[in-house]
């Protein structure tokens, strides 16, 4: 008996201090950090920079590390005057889309040309990349932010996915990120900025309100948010969304004009302009109206729809004079066989169903260009930044689930409040929102709609319009329109 129970008593504390091993954070490697020195020539200045690639660990309540945040930040070399050196931090969307985008297709020292007119397809390799005499590195340093989930950015330790992603819980994350940048880097007093796009507008919204708390107020200079989205009902194309029949409906007209389906003989500026003043001083009462419209009005209605759009009247009139955004891409050049872009709807591809009442492929916008970016990324890390990692660069990250942080009822989502109380309480943050005239998922007529309200200290915001997409930035003209906006915006003071 007595050996029996020294025998189970072995056993007892062999299995505890098995599962106690068990519990135990797994072993992280101390972060990852690549330094290449380089030279280029921006704003036709000779600029000497650093650039570096590395990991940022952020940690938990309990100072544990739980995510590897990935960044590349070029910083003028040598000694800099910090109160006037400004550094932009830049994030793309999704949520889930790392900053590639940005990078390597408009602020990056080096970029990739696709077809600036949007008529070819990116192909397979090899693909154009070039130096970026445009670029803004003679006025600002830039930091690129991939959040937890995309890019080389991921979980660590015991790092759950509920601690990043989500609406809020990635400001904070990211305000986090920008805090210990900024606080490693000694550049509290340097001017600084957010550049997002997409979704990243959303997220710069909330990141400009995070910054204000957890006891280390930190005020930004400015925002720039490229195709912004920062109230989802103007730029959520779905059945009885009557904002968004209204916000989407110059949009669809401005494209109708460039692939020259309506509006021909008038400038796309004046058709738009018309556009506008019909979706805001009939079109709107119409829809609210409902079936109580008269027929008479109902049938007008139909007429200016069909005259903006560039469709039959019978296609407008089946669809009671809603026309979502997913059907007029496949009907507005249905009788060449192919279908519009959404981010982008000066791009088109072939369907392989062209009785399909909605694309079949997918976004030509993104699929024409997607490999190119890819690849061009990929090589521009590995030969220029020297950057070996042990897992790929998520372009698109796998995130599980996320927290839109709607807090009960459902609701659109919604960062613009949040953006107008942070410039009320910084009277020195200045926005400039940047929109195309093509952009068929955040429309440039939603960033009007949703900056004339909520509350949005217009006298310190500046909208900007370009003949191009969501990535305005692939038509040449208006990479170089983007870049001369931005130098400004940064500059002026």
């Amino acid at each position: 008996m007595k050996h029996f129970c020294l025998i189970f008593t072995f056993l007892l504390c062999s299995t505890s201090n098995f599962y106690a091993q068990e519990q135990k954070s797994p072993e992280i490697p101390a972060p990852k950090e690549f330094i290449t020195q380089h030279e280029g020539i921006f704003g036709g200045k000779k600029i000497s920079y650093t650039a570096t690639g590395s990991e940022m660990y952020l940690t938990n309540s309990k100072n544990e590390p739980t995510g590897a945040m990935w960044s590349v930040a070029y910083t003028k070399s040598g000694s800099i005057e910090q109160s006037t050196r400004p550094v932009t931090f830049v994030f793309n969307g999704g949520p889930g889309s790392a900053s590639m985008w940005l990078h390597v297709g408009f602020f990056g020292p080096k970029v990739v040309r696709v077809d600036s007119d949007a008529i070819e397809d990116d192909g397979g390799a090899p693909y154009p990349i070039e130096e970026n005499k445009f670029g803004l590195l003679d006025i600002t340093d830039l930091v690129f932010i991939d959040p937890i989930g995309t890019g080389y950015s991921q979980l660590i330790g015991n790092g759950k996915g509920e601690e990043y992603w989500g609406l809020n819980q990635d400001a904070q994350s990211v305000a986090t990120f920008i805090r210990q940048w900024v606080t490693e880097n000694n550049r509290w007093m340097s001017p600084k900025y957010i550049a997002g796009e997409s979704f990243g507008t959303t997220r710069a919204a909330a990141v400009s309100q995070a910054l204000e708390g957890n006891g280390q107020a930190l005020a930004l200079n400015g925002l720039i948010l490229i195709s912004q989205a920062l109230d989802y009902e103007g730029s959520t194309s779905i059945d009885d969304n009557i904002t968004s029949y209204v916000t989407y409906m110059p949009t669809m007209a401005a494209t109708a004009w460039y692939h020259k389906k309506a509006g021909q003989g008038k400038t796309l500026e004046a058709f738009v302009e018309e556009a506008r003043d019909f979706a805001y001083n009939q079109y709107v009462s119409a829809l609210y109206k409902g079936n109580l419209i008269s027929s008479q009005e109902k049938y007008a209605i139909a007429q200016k729809l069909a005259y903006f759009y560039g469709i039959d009247i019978n296609f407008i009139k089946r669809a009671n004079n809603r026309v979502l955004t997913s059907r007029f891409k496949k009907e507005l050049l249905r009788d060449q066989g192919v279908a519009l872009g959404t981010l982008d709807a000066r791009y088109y591809g072939d369907d392989p169903d062209d009785t399909a009442d909605s694309p079949e492929l997918g976004d030509a916008s993104s699929y024409k260009v997607s490999a190119a970016y890819t690849a061009a990324l990929n090589h521009y890390f590995t030969n220029d930044l020297q950057i070996t990692m042990d897992r790929p660069y998520l372009t698109s990250g796998r995130l599980s689930s996320w927290d839109w942080g709607a807090g009960g009822e459902p609701m659109y989502v919604k960062t613009s409040r949040r953006l107008a109380n942070a410039m009320r309480r910084n009277e020195g943050m200045k926005v400039l929102v940047a929109c195309g005239y093509y952009d068929m998922i955040t429309p440039f007529f939603d960033a009007e709609f949703t900056f004339s309200r909520n509350a949005i200290p217009m006298d310190r915001v500046k909208l900007t319009y370009y003949e191009g997409g969501h990535m305005m930035y692939n038509h040449q003209p208006d990479f170089e329109k983007l870049a001369k906006d931005i130098r400004e915006f940064i500059i002026e003071k």
